[in-house]
């Protein structure tokens, strides 16, 4: 044989030996290859596309996009990502244009902190954090469209976002349209009839002027006039100022006092500051939630952070001096039962009215107060404390002496900052008024002020001069009349919702496009966007206590012009998002009206109910900005929103005996005093600890001795949130690695409802592994893909029917879990019936599809399908297979079942008794003897009493 044959025939054999393989590579279910094959395929022929231009209707799904974190992805982040995923597949198989982004919002205060740490940039590491969290996406096999993946930290995005910042800062809110409106209406407005008219959200302290005073202002001064009514404001605020980590905290990022990344103190702090004038919106943003189908208790957390309240202003003379303290309040009606006014600790008149007897009290107390949050004062209900200013004021019908305390029960950022205590009618000012033993005086009848107050809205009033006898709701009016009247205050709605801070100082964020000439901020030209970032030294405030951007050299606005040295907060680039997505490239525009029109907003937005009142509330705000000012023409960024619940860690834990290096086995436990020691679960199956990686994992387990049962180390467990602190981080990859992505979808969604919150447990995720083989072999049977064209049974075409039928159900309520229960049912059916009938199973694989996409993807190419599974149609439902052809009735002897019979489902009562009493069971079961009475119910039962 010359040598070429030689060679042709080596080649040949090879060839034909890796066919074998492969074919028996696919004849068994291998996960992990059919996974890397459909994955590189979808990234290659992108089939998750979206068409910007099609006649189907549209379908909008979208998960909150996430922080990319250095820890990367646990197993609870994709419980979102995969209901919204299973969704968007769902609606490309109804003929729906889905849009399915993803993207991440890639500004945030960790990478800052790693900087500070490490001196690494926060790009640098956000780039890692992104490369990470994208692997561990494609490898779950999400059908996103990742052409229009947006990052908020990209500078052609935060282009956007800086460009949205300048619209607001030109802008106003115009009461009489109930919308905002373009900046030059109002100037125009002030230039023809000063202010004096004008009906606008703006400073409660503005003062009045005329067009000719207007025109005579200087520059500085008309722009400190606007900034009273612009939406974005430069202006002073009390802010929860974190010094450790150098920068301002939202509300949101506020637990218990202290910074909710790393625990540091947080204190109260009255700062000049960027703000935006959300209070402009507060009853359009409580209207709104009437409108959005969203979760009601998310509903009711915005209802109750933004709170409207209906009332009136009343001023209290201090006496003594020609200040007034105004309060606001909803109860004008007890205006005679106030025995003390308090004051917020933060109020402007504290240190002015406090008597020198009182100072070093009033000034300790303060202190302490306002290094707490907001928050953390509201909650603390029963924590009542208190001190005397040694001010009073008088009352304004009485004439009557009143003391002036502090209290932290009253906030600043509520209403006026003070507040006219009636203790007999509010349970706060009770409790103050019990502690300090100030007089509780009855002003409405009804209860019993010994022991509690008299909150309710119903009663009739006493010891109230002119208010005397009257009903509430009348003494009410009544007492605004008067109030007003008499120049004292005025009626007026108020909102607990505040403006939002928006300023940060700290590096890694979007540059707020603002600079300074002689002191006045101007917006930078819209052309001449982004302001990018610089570069600095250090990611931390300088020496003398600026924003990291003051390290910047030489960052000015054309050489000359201070730049603002404050960034913007973690929400802003996550307010407009969604809007993005739809342009995601538009060099010209932050999106064309036509796409905007086209997607209007969001039809299912999927995340978690710990954003209520943060990002859920900034993106409402700032869609109904960019609503009134014509740019997009939607008021909701979403139709539908879920909040899906979180799934917690399982804990492992091994028990030490006290003052030795014995470790016992759970059960043995109860002999000995112990300590429990969290451990890794990844070195735990079923409760059973691995103890040579035990002893490898950390060098005090390396020289334990155990004591086992039947020759194990059990662990205890306990369920706690998912955390690297307790050993008990799971990650996709591991998951993804030992069963196959299309498991860990399948298994995420049998855990239970996409609401509620469930433990992770991996001892029931082999059932579903199994369940995916057993489909697999309804397809590769007698160890071949074996599929016949032959006519499906009624019994097969029954269990194909009844599936799509639940299936659809299920989806379409977003109940997933069922799905999965239903699923395994089918599959089980079909194996007892043999089935192997592409009329049956090329239906299941759609139907399948969209919660294990990969081995559908295979099996529909087995099938003979060049295209992928994703846009085939979705099976459709043919009720009359589902109709039951006979019934098995149960038959009872004096109420006791004895056997069944089968009979067909459309015979009547007299045909049933007929063909009963025919029976040969039955008559062995009579023996001869004659029924008394034959009870038969079609369709339930028989019972036969003798």
């Amino acid at each position: 044989m010359s040598r070429f044959l030689a060679c042709r025939l080596q080649n040949l054999i090879f060839t034909l030996a890796f066919i074998s393989q492969k074919s028996v590579l696919f004849m068994e279910y291998n996960f992990t290859e059919i996974e890397k094959k459909w994955q590189a395929r979808w990234a290659k022929e992108k089939p998750f596309k979206a068409d910007n231009n099609s006649v189907k209707p549209k379908y909008y799904v979208l998960d909150m996009f996430p922080y990319p974190s250095g820890a990367g992805l646990h197993v609870g982040h994709p419980l979102g990502y995969i209901a919204s995923d299973i969704m968007a597949r769902y609606k490309r198989h109804k003929g729906f244009n889905v849009l399915h982004p993803m993207g991440y919002d890639s500004f945030g205060l960790p990478a800052e902190q790693y900087a500070i740490q490490t001196g690494q940039h926060p790009a640098i590491t956000t780039e890692q954090n992104i490369a990470r969290y994208r692997e561990q996406l494609d490898n779950i096999g999400f059908s996103f469209d990742w052409d229009r993946e947006v990052r908020t930290s990209d500078p052609e995005y935060y282009k956007w976002t800086q460009w949205v910042f300048i619209q607001l800062f030109n802008s106003w809110y115009n009461k009489k349209s109930n919308k905002a409106e373009e900046l030059s209406t109002l100037v125009s407005d002030f230039e023809k009839n000063g202010n004096s008219v004008i009906e606008a959200v703006c400073d409660e302290n503005t003062k009045i002027f005329s067009a000719s005073e207007w025109k005579s202002f200087s520059e500085k001064e008309k722009s400190d006039v606007l900034m009273y009514y612009r939406i974005a404001y430069l202006g002073e605020a009390y802010v929860n100022w974190c010094p450790a980590l150098g920068t301002v905290l939202a509300n949101d990022e506020v637990k218990d006092g202290v910074s909710e990344r790393g625990g540091h103190p947080v204190e109260r702090k009255l700062m000049k500051q960027w703000s935006m004038r959300i209070i402009a919106y507060a009853q359009r943003l409580l209207d709104g939630l009437d409108k959005i189908d969203w979760p009601e208790s998310l509903k009711e957390s915005q209802r109750y952070w933004i709170e409207k309240s209906e009332g009136t202003s009343l001023k209290f003379k201090i006496e003594n001096s020609g200040d007034v303290i105004e309060v606001f309040t909803t109860r004008p009606d007890t205006v005679f039962g106030v025995s003390f006014v308090t004051l917020a600790p933060e109020h402007e008149l504290v240190e002015k009215i406090t008597t020198a007897t009182q100072k070093k009290e009033v000034d300790e107390y303060v202190i302490k107060s306002t290094n707490r949050s907001e928050r953390e004062r509201q909650a603390e209900v029963n924590k009542v404390s208190g001190v005397f200013t040694g001010a009073h004021v008088i009352h304004p019908f009485s004439g009557k002496q009143i003391p002036v305390w502090v209290g932290d029960y009253v906030l600043a950022g509520y209403g006026t900052g003070a507040v006219m205590a009636v203790p007999g009618h509010d349970s706060r000012d009770y409790a103050f008024a019990k502690q300090f033993n100030l007089p509780i005086p009855e002003v409405v009848k009804g209860g019993d002020l010994s022991k509690e107050s008299y909150d309710a809205k119903e009663g009739k009033l006493v010891n109230s001069d002119f208010l005397n006898g009257l009903e509430v709701k009348a003494a009410i009016k009544k007492a605004i009349e008067e109030i007003e009247k008499k120049n004292l205050g005025k009626g007026k709605t108020n909102y607990r919702l505040r403006d939002a801070v928006f300023g940060r100082q700290r590096y890694w964020g979007e540059p707020i496009p603002v600079f300074y000439k002689n002191g006045i901020p101007h917006t930078l030209p819209e052309n001449e966007l982004p302001l990018v970032l610089p570069e600095v030294d250090k990611f931390l405030p300088t020496e003398d206590g600026e924003p990291p951007l003051a390290r910047a050299k030489n960052w000015k606005y054309k050489g000359e012009y201070d730049y603002e040295l404050t960034t913007m907060p973690g929400w802003a680039g996550s307010s407009w998002y969604f809007l993005r997505y739809m342009d995601a490239n538009n060099p010209k525009e932050f999106a064309d009206r036509k796409l905007t029109d086209y997607w209007q907003n969001v039809d299912l937005y999927i995340g978690g109910s710990e954003h209520a009142t943060g990002h859920l509330l900034y993106v409402r705000f700032w869609t109904m900005f960019l609503f009134d000012r014509g740019y997009i023409s939607v008021e909701e960024p979403a139709k539908k929103l879920i909040n899906q619940g979180m799934i917690q860690g399982t804990s492992a834990m091994v028990h030490r005996v006290s003052d030795s290096n014995k470790i016992v086995s759970a059960g043995l436990k109860k002999n000995y005093e112990t300590t429990a020691i969290h451990v890794d679960v990844n070195l735990v199956e079923n409760n059973i600890v691995n103890i040579e990686e035990l002893k490898k994992w950390r060098d005090d387990f390396k020289d334990s001795e155990f004591e086992l049962e039947d020759g194990k180390l059990v662990a205890s467990s306990a369920v706690e949130k998912m955390s690297k602190r307790w050993y008990n981080v799971v990650t996709p990859d591991l998951i993804c690695e030992k069963f196959g992505a299309d498991t860990l979808r399948l298994y995420e969604m049998f855990l239970g409802p996409l609401e509620q919150s469930k433990p992770w447990n991996t001892n029931g995720i082999t059932g579903v592994a199994g369940f995916l083989k057993k489909l697999w072999r309804l397809f590769y049977n007698g160890g071949s893909f074996n599929i016949s064209n032959e006519e499906p049974t009624k019994a097969e075409l029954k269990t194909l029917h009844k599936t799509i039928k639940k299936i659809t159900e299920d989806i379409e309520r977003f109940s997933f879990n069922t799905s999965v229960s239903n699923f395994m049912i089918c599959v089980n059916e079909l194996t007892e019936q043999k089935c192997s009938k592409r009329a049956i199973l090329e239906p299941l694989v759609i139907l399948v599809s969209p919660y294990a996409p990969h081995i559908s993807e295979e099996l529909w190419e087995q099938l003979g399908y060049k295209d992928s599974i994703a846009t085939a149609p979705f099976p459709v439902l043919n009720s009359s297979y589902l109709v039951e052809d006979s019934f098995v009735y149960p038959v009872s002897f004096n109420g006791k079942t004895r056997l069944s019979i089968e009979l067909p489902a459309s015979l009547t009562v007299q045909e049933i008794e007929k063909e009963i009493m025919n029976n040969v069971e039955v008559k062995k079961q009579l023996n001869g003897v004659s029924p008394k009475k034959l009870i038969v119910v079609p369709k339930r039962i028989v019972n036969i009493v003798v």
